[in-house]
């Protein structure tokens, strides 16, 4: 899951950043609008966390931008005015969510989690191919009922190959989708992690490599 934390309040942005990539995520920060405008025209995201407050680019601007774009990527609109109006006037500018400060951590991975799922095409909760089973939203994972201990980059790695159910996913596209902006594109590091997240899935091999086009996890 790709997630963009469009936050002005830089300890708060940087604390829900830290926070989601510990969980697996491929997270970017930035803390004005015109950052966050930037940032959504080179990458697709599956949720951007966007302050309504924002410098420069008001978030109001930033979320009617957000909404005439793709139609894949999901707004969660944060903001410390909690009254009916205030809500109702950021649904209308074309926010999927809305979640007031101050707010548990909790809840606001939930509802991210819940996001994410409408913007992809329709999957169950728990994905499941080839005996491995994975549950996103309780950072679960286990093959043949065992229960697997990943590092975020390997579940996030996991969760993109399960998602694809069974399409060749590219190494450019796992470092589109697991890692944040600031990856490197002529690192070995998809490579590594593959091979670390092979071994611990253990045998038979369920990873495949497809020459010329990547990864796939066979059914």
């Amino acid at each position: 899951m790709r997630v963009l934390v469009a936050e002005d309040e830089r300890m708060l942005a940087d604390s829900i950043t830290e926070g989601l990539r510990h969980l697996g995520m491929a997270v970017d920060v930035c803390y004005d609008g015109d950052a966050a405008l930037e940032r959504v025209a080179v990458h697709r995201y599956d949720v951007v966390l966007l302050d309504r407050d924002l410098p420069v680019v008001h978030g109001d601007e930033v979320c009617r931008k957000i909404a005439g774009g793709d139609g894949e990527t999901r707004v969660l609109m944060l903001t410390a005015a909690a009254g009916i109006r205030d809500r109702v006037d950021g649904l209308g500018l074309g926010a999927d969510d809305y979640l007031t400060k101050p707010f548990a951590f909790a809840e606001l991975v939930a509802r991210v989690h819940a996001l994410a799922r409408r913007a992809r095409p329709a999957l169950p909760p728990v994905l499941d191919r080839a005996g491995v089973e994975l549950d996103p939203a309780k950072r679960f994972a286990s093959r043949d009922g065992r229960p697997l201990s990943l590092s975020p980059k390997e579940f996030a790695v996991l969760e993109v190959l399960l998602r694809a159910e069974g399409r060749a996913v590219s190494p450019e596209e796992l470092l589109e989708k697991a890692w944040d902006e600031h990856a490197d594109p002529f690192t070995n590091t998809v490579r590594v992690t593959v091979m670390t997240l092979r071994k611990k899935l253990g045998s038979p091999q369920v990873i495949r490599t497809v020459p010329g086009a990547g990864y796939c996890l066979d059914a």
